[in-house]
């Protein structure tokens, strides 16, 4: 058996801590930032994997590019670190990037598709 190989039902992304007061402000920031191609947010385009926060009020997300050669693939995830960090209530964010699972235009929210005009 591949030890690399996630367990089977491990889902490729891990949970968002939906529940947690915080997190509508989180998204909310992560919103604003934008992929400097495409005229959307991060967030609507499917780019944020995860947004965990835990008690102490620290938020790791995991994110993904469109592509891994995007050419702001530097710079992204301070773009994301500054926009959440200066939400009221976090004491420190995190960023990651991954490409496992590779973004693909499924990932897309509805408005996102509407703004491009793939709906």
């Amino acid at each position: 058996m591949d030890s690399a190989a996630p367990m089977e039902g491990t889902p490729l992304i891990a949970p968002s801590t939906t529940e947690h007061p915080l997190h509508d402000a989180v998204v909310e920031a992560c919103r604003s930032v934008y992929d400097p191609e495409i005229p959307v947010n991060i967030y609507d385009l499917g780019l944020v994997y995860t947004v965990a926060i835990d008690d102490g009020n620290d938020v790791n997300i995991i994110m993904t590019l469109t592509a891994p050669g995007c050419p702001v693939a530097g710079e992204m995830p301070g773009w994301v670190q500054n926009a959440v960090e200066a939400v009221g209530g976090v004491r420190s964010a995190s960023v990651r990037l991954t490409f496992d699972p590779p973004w693909g235009m499924e990932m897309m929210s509805d408005e996102a598709r509407l703004e491009l005009g793939f709906m």
